[in-house]
């Protein structure tokens, strides 16, 4: 258990807290057929686990949500080994039921970006991956356990509309949002979950609430006193995300679940099958060249 190898992307706020309570940490440069990572693989332990941990934004955020190299971020942790990746990024909720400071743990996704690469397999060859369940259930069900043993308020389950930015939604658009059944918008969650499918990794998404979005009327105050609020809050939602993490990954002194340490990592599960049936195209039609670069995917 202890030599599992688990991936960690972070978002806004909580890559530096990941990074901060890294233990033994060095850095790599990864090599990758679509190009360099947001920035070098951070490798370590947290708790009893090794991780290797990608800030999403890069050091000094200097990547926006659509050109961070999610294609790259993804090869690089697979190719490390890893076939486990726990996500966090900053959301806006689109439900009363969901306030400023509280996680949710998705499981679905509506995506509407359309500037970003969303598939390995472009210069390759042809594959459908089924979708239907675009995070992993079972890795789910870990983070909502190790939340009820920390007393985490984290929501098991909600939509995560991903819209492609950089600016925030009007409010007419929030209001459509709602109208779908979205109960969060964000800008990072695709095409990272479905690249993790394609890497036939298991990808759990713990979502960090920052305020309410346009939807909703703010309080009075102006503009610098939402900006302190909405940062206030993702500070606090930070902090419940990263005490969740170090439960998960078995930090000493962290509460544990009734399971105790679960394996991050299962081979039986779905997740990693999901190139089994997904490539259409005819063996003879592949390059051998692209199919050999990609080799990592099929581990």
């Amino acid at each position: 258990m202890s030599d599992e190898l688990v991936a960690l992307v972070g978002g806004t706020g909580l890559g530096d807290a990941l990074a901060g309570a890294m233990d033994d940490a060095q850095y790599e440069d990864v090599r990758t057929p679509f190009g360099a990572p947001s920035g070098p693989v951070m490798l370590g332990r947290i708790g009893r686990r090794r991780v290797a941990f990608i800030n999403r934004h890069g050091a000094g955020h200097i990547h926006n949500p659509s050109t961070v190299p999610y294609a790259a971020n993804v090869f690089a942790l697979k190719k490390l080994g890893a076939r486990t990746l726990i996500a966090g990024g900053a959301v806006g909720s689109l439900s009363e039921d969901i306030a400023p400071g509280d996680l949710v743990l998705v499981d679905q996704f509506i995506d509407k970006t359309f500037r970003r690469r969303g598939t390995f397999f472009d210069d390759c060859a042809v594959a459908h991956c089924e979708f239907a369940d675009p995070t992993c259930r079972r890795l789910r069900g870990i983070l909502s356990e190790a939340a009820a043993s920390c007393g985490l308020r984290a929501h098991d389950g909600g939509t995560y509309v991903c819209m492609e930015g950089p600016q925030f939604s009007s409010r007419a658009e929030s209001l459509m949002h709602r109208a779908w059944g979205g109960d969060l918008i964000g800008m990072t969650a695709m095409p990272e979950a479905k690249l993790a499918r394609e890497a036939q990794m298991c990808y759990g998404l713990v979502a960090l609430v920052s305020d309410y979005d346009c939807w909703r009327p703010h309080t009075e105050g102006g503009k610098q006193r939402l900006l302190e609020e909405i940062l206030g809050n993702l500070k606090r939602a930070t902090d419940n995300c990263l005490q969740l993490i170090q439960a998960v990954l078995g930090c000493e002194g962290a509460p544990q679940t009734a399971a105790g340490n679960p394996p991050l990592v299962c081979e039986t599960c779905a997740c990693r099958r999901s190139l089994e049936l997904a490539v259409w195209t005819a063996p003879d039609a592949i390059n051998p060249q692209k199919r050999n670069e990609l080799a990592v995917l099929f581990e």
